[in-house]
């Protein structure tokens, strides 16, 4: 573990919170210090939920260190089932608290209270937030469905013959990116099929249905991050297979539909589903000069980031220059994906690599995370957010599914709409040298009060203008410099300014503008 400014994921009693907010009749009682209570914060500000989470701290000091955490930690338990009336207490320690080694899990057994009990042993120091998700979800179904396992050798009923086919929806959290619309996206896909929704966990469950998660067919796992581990259980547990297609883009929901309906063991018209969807038909009606290897960076979450890759290669028509993850349990996948697109994926965790390895490539469009939204920023590089980690712009007031048809029309207008697109292209070149519209000059509607600040250069040589760095620009340098397309202008300028720092140069000559040209070609 490495101290970071930012981070894409928190530690793993963050998942565990995720988890415990997502569900009804759940509450999770938290040994952590003064200071690690911000459960509030997370839910009620970011994804501006309507209710506390169901989160319950022991808030030790550090005065009480000398005395009985213990005895605080089981006070705070019986609080909160006297309090909240739960049908099932998680209890767990944060980062901090699990340095004291009290074992809430053991505590909280001793107390004998009348509900069902998850202990949480999640290694604070050596896993993440996801992890702790799925840890969570996964010992949950462990715990209430233990007395529905099949024995060994025997098989799973077969579904009655006028039984329609049912399925469990697995994965969605609180403070998942689109959670909520891509369930009812789906959700509805799903009605349509003519297959029916037995439990949707943890997202709106209750410990009752996760005891009934047994009687569905199969699972259709929506959000491998939360729910590979549980579903892998149940497919072992229950003789439940899982769906391994998700349901992002045209292609990507015809794939799921197919699949489903094969679990399901009815049959469908993929063709006559997909008339419903508009992206192909937009992204067919727009010039395709304008979308056409488009140069794109992708990073997310590992399902997102696939999916987004599969989508901008084989759908939108974009070339993908970069593709990683933060999420190292599901490395191996992004990994495939990227070399079938002859790329190498980047694993890290560490937003400052990532913004390098942008900067580096230069692409024309970034799809990521919060956090590559503020580096698109510092780049003015056109981004939209795809993924985890995010902000509260992401949760729109309107309906806005990545999932489903309906999902991949959301996701042509939030790709596309950041996007130059080609008459807007066409008419700065047509005003390039106009007075008011050339590239120098401010918007119009921010006024003359925000002109630039002219820099005084008289005491300057005629033929250079200074910039920002220690570097110049000698005035035919420049006016080569401009005629290349502005997309690719300012990677153009960054390396030719290496150049000449490499080589010991003070001012820019056209002579180094071609050089540094050569220099990066070869």
């Amino acid at each position: 573990m490495k101290l970071t400014l930012w981070t894409y994921e928190g530690p793993p009693h963050v998942g565990a919170m995720r988890i415990a907010t997502a569900m009804e009749k759940v509450h999770y009682v938290l040994h952590a210090p003064q200071g690690d209570t911000y459960a509030d914060l997370l839910f009620t500000m970011i994804e501006r939920m309507k209710k506390r989470p169901p989160v319950t701290y022991t808030t030790f000091q550090a005065r009480d260190l000398g005395g009985d955490t213990a005895e605080l930690f089981k006070d705070a338990a019986r609080s909160a089932y006297a309090r909240f009336k739960p049908d099932l207490l998680m209890v767990g320690a944060s980062c901090t608290a699990e340095l004291i080694q009290d074992d809430p899990g053991g505590l909280a057994a001793a107390l004998d209270l009348p509900v069902p009990i998850l202990p949480l042993e999640l290694p604070a120091y050596q896993k993440k937030e996801n992890w702790g998700a799925a840890e969570t979800f996964y010992q949950m179904v462990r715990l209430l469905g233990q007395q529905f396992i099949l024995a060994p050798g025997q098989t799973r009923p077969a579904r009655k013959a006028d039984a329609k086919p049912t399925c469990n929806i697995l994965g969605p959290t609180a403070l998942g990116f689109r959670h909520r619309d891509d369930v009812e996206e789906i959700s509805r896909l799903l009605r349509e099929l003519g297959i029916e929704v037995n439990v949707i966990a943890p997202l709106g469950a209750n410990p009752g249905d996760i005891a009934r998660l047994h009687e569905a067919d199969f699972n259709v796992n929506l959000y491998p991050e939360t729910a590979n581990t549980a579903a892998t259980w149940m497919t072992r547990s229950f003789g439940q297979p899982s769906t391994k297609a998700i349901p992002i883009g045209f292609k990507g929901t015809q794939a799921f539909i197919t699949e489903v309906c094969q679990l399901a063991g009815i049959e469908c018209d993929v063709q006559k589903f997909s008339q419903s969807s508009k992206a192909r038909w937009y992204a067919l009606s727009v010039d395709s000069t304008y979308l056409t290897n488009k140069r794109v960076f992708i990073f997310g979450d590992a399902t997102h980031a696939i999916a987004a890759a599969k989508v901008a290669a084989h759908e939108m028509g974009f070339k993908v220059v970069g593709l990683g993850t933060y999420s190292r349990e599901l490395a191996r996948e992004v990994r495939e994906t990227a070399e079938q697109l002859g790329l190498e994926a980047m694993i890290t965790d560490d937003y400052l690599e990532v913004e390098a390895k942008i900067a580096e490539l230069q692409p024309e469009l970034i799809l990521g995370t919060q956090m590559e939204r503020h580096i698109a920023k510092r780049l003015q590089i056109p981004c939209a957010v795809i993924s985890s980690p995010v902000h509260v712009q992401d949760f729109p007031a309107r309906y806005s599914p990545q999932m489903g048809f309906e999902g991949a029309c959301v996701l042509f207008d939030s790709w596309v709409h950041p996007l130059m697109m080609g008459l807007e292209e066409h008419l700065i070149g047509m005003f390039r040298g106009d007075f008011e519209f050339h590239e120098g000059a401010m918007p119009s509607h921010l006024g003359h009060a925000s002109a630039p600040i002219k820099v005084d250069t008289e005491k300057l040589p005629a033929n250079i203008k200074p910039t920002n760095g220690s570097l110049s620009w000698e005035t035919d340098a420049e006016k080569e410099l401009n005629k290349i397309p502005f997309f690719v202008r300012g990677k153009a300028k960054r390396n030719t300014e290496r150049y000449a720092v490499e080589q010991g140069l003070l001012s820019i000559t056209l002579e180094t503008l071609y050089d540094a040209k050569a220099h990066f070609k070869s």
